[in-house]
């Protein structure tokens, strides 16, 4: 997300909260093999302020056999104006002891004077490759990443499947009672997921019904630099929240909104387009999200 670096703060906040809402991933609990195959395809406005920051869609389909995910965003209004930019993200993985397990996460990103590139590769034990263009800065105060840091963690695609178990309400706390582990290529951090509610969401085509209502809170574990403002106050930031709702057809639950507090105003991201339905048993190849 370093298309929105010249919003200084809440570039940060932009980067970590809405790339990390995107890619919020069910970590510690299951699926089992009765989950039917879903899929997902969700259209989104980025706003801060009541100001539209951008739009970005979303692709997912899953079975119990594996799962693949696909996005694309772009900056528009007073962002486009300022940096226009744009970028495309994706990730596949297997189930594994019914559980998401990544494998590859790909990630472009351009603006008008700078192009971003980050892939991960991960296996059972962890990460094995991380290439990221351009390298990230020395600085004497950023926290390394240590090997340990790969280890037991979540791309920030697979970051769009929280699991419920199969015997729990899907519209109760057990979809938010988590800590989720994301390396992104540039830091490790972990979001601790509270549950706060259950209201009635609105798609303005597809989705209508519950959405859980989660609290976000951020924990930087490495690659960070911890004396910068915008990483003490995301620390403190008690104001991050996202709704999750269900692919059809399984007890997956993803981000249908996301608010974030910033300095500058609340950063919001909803879904004006929520089309979910159970996939056929004939799989086919996987579709690319189009630009939004």
């Amino acid at each position: 997300m370093s298309v929105f670096g010249r919003f200084g703060v809440s570039a940060f906040m932009l980067r970590v909260c809405l790339t990390a809402v995107l890619a919020l991933a069910g970590a510690g609990t299951a699926l089992t093999g009765a989950q039917a195959d879903g899929r997902l395809e969700a259209r989104y406005r980025m706003s801060i302020g009541g100001l539209e920051l951008g739009r970005a869609a979303l692709i997912i389909e899953i079975d119990d056999k594996s799962y693949v995910a696909s996005g694309s965003g772009r900056l528009t209004g007073v962002a486009q104006a300022v940096a226009p930019g744009k970028g495309t993200a994706g990730a596949r993985g297997t189930m594994e002891r019914g559980a998401p397990a990544p494998r590859s996460f790909a990630m472009e990103a351009e603006s008008e004077k700078k192009s971003e590139a980050i892939r991960i590769v991960m296996n059972a034990a962890g990460v094995t490759d991380t290439r990221v263009e351009p390298p990230v800065n020395p600085a004497l105060d950023r926290v390394p990443i240590s090997d340990k840091d790969k280890k037991g963690v979540l791309d920030p695609m697979t970051a769009a499947l929280i699991a419920v178990p199969a015997a729990a309400d899907p519209f109760s706390a057990k979809a938010c009672d988590r800590v989720l582990s994301i390396f992104d290529g540039r830091q490790r951090y972990d979001l601790e997921l509270s549950f706060e509610r259950v209201e009635e969401v609105k798609a303005e085509k597809g989705y209508e019904g519950p959405a859980v209502v989660c609290r976000i809170a951020y924990r930087p574990v490495s690659g960070h630099r911890p004396n910068r403002s915008a990483v003490k106050y995301m620390m403190k930031n008690r104001d991050m929240f996202v709704w999750l709702v269900p692919v059809a057809g399984t007890k997956v639950m993803v981000p249908f909104r996301a608010a974030v507090a910033t300095a500058i105003g609340v950063a919001r991201l909803d879904a004006e387009s929520f089309e979910t339905e159970p996939m056929v048993p004939r799989r086919v190849a996987p579709a690319r999200a189009g630009a939004p």
